[in-house]
């Protein structure tokens, strides 16, 4: 019976340590030497501090900013531990509302959010994504269109020329993988980062 089951322990020690550690160590070692700036988490710095993450959506608010797309993400009431509360951009809470189409609630937040941005600049149909939330709630990008949408603000509340702040969006869209994959991206910590270092405010 020892003959049997020794085999089989050899087999479950040798295959823990192949897969539990020397292949993660071999994958991260081949990442940090390869694509060190992606394996550490694609961190972004400013000033020789890091400001965020290329990948992870911040909440942006003010008029002399652009605003990434609305963020579903959530938290837990401090005041009601079995409640929760909105907590945009929480990357410890990634996930989307699962509102539906029918949901009354979604339907009279994006109907709130598109007044308000046609406000903002009327005659200019709203880019869907300044209205809708992604499936993570943490996503860094928005399309061309919708950085676009936000240069008459911005460039108000900067006392910049619009073709000054539309130049900045122009130059920050990351065309698709290859010439294939995806679509055109705008990344907006990037292109606020940029904005302050233009020297308006």
């Amino acid at each position: 019976m020892l003959n049997q089951i020794r085999p089989a322990i050899v087999m479950i020690v040798c295959m823990t340590i192949l897969t539990g550690l020397v292949y993660p160590l071999a994958i991260a070692g081949i990442a940090q030497a390869i694509f060190p700036y992606q394996a550490n988490g694609s961190l972004i710095h400013r000033d020789g501090k890091i400001v965020g993450s290329a990948l992870i959506g911040q909440n942006f608010g003010g008029e002399t900013y652009f605003h990434p797309r609305p963020s579903a993400t959530t938290d837990t009431d401090p005041n009601d531990a079995t409640k929760t509360i909105a907590a945009p951009y929480n990357a410890a809470n990634s996930g989307g509302s699962n509102l539906g189409p029918t949901s009354k609630a979604l339907v009279d937040r994006i109907g709130a959010d598109a007044a308000k941005l046609a406000a903002e600049n009327p005659g200019v149909p709203v880019p869907m994504d300044l209205v809708t939330t992604s499936a993570s709630g943490l996503d860094p990008d928005i399309s061309p269109a919708a950085a676009l949408f936000q240069v008459p603000r911005i460039a108000r509340a900067r006392h910049m020329p619009e073709e000054a702040v539309a130049q900045l969006v122009r130059a920050h869209v990351t065309g698709r993988l290859a010439g294939l994959i995806g679509e055109p991206h705008v990344n907006v910590l990037e292109l606020n980062l940029a904005l302050d270092s233009a020297g308006h405010s």
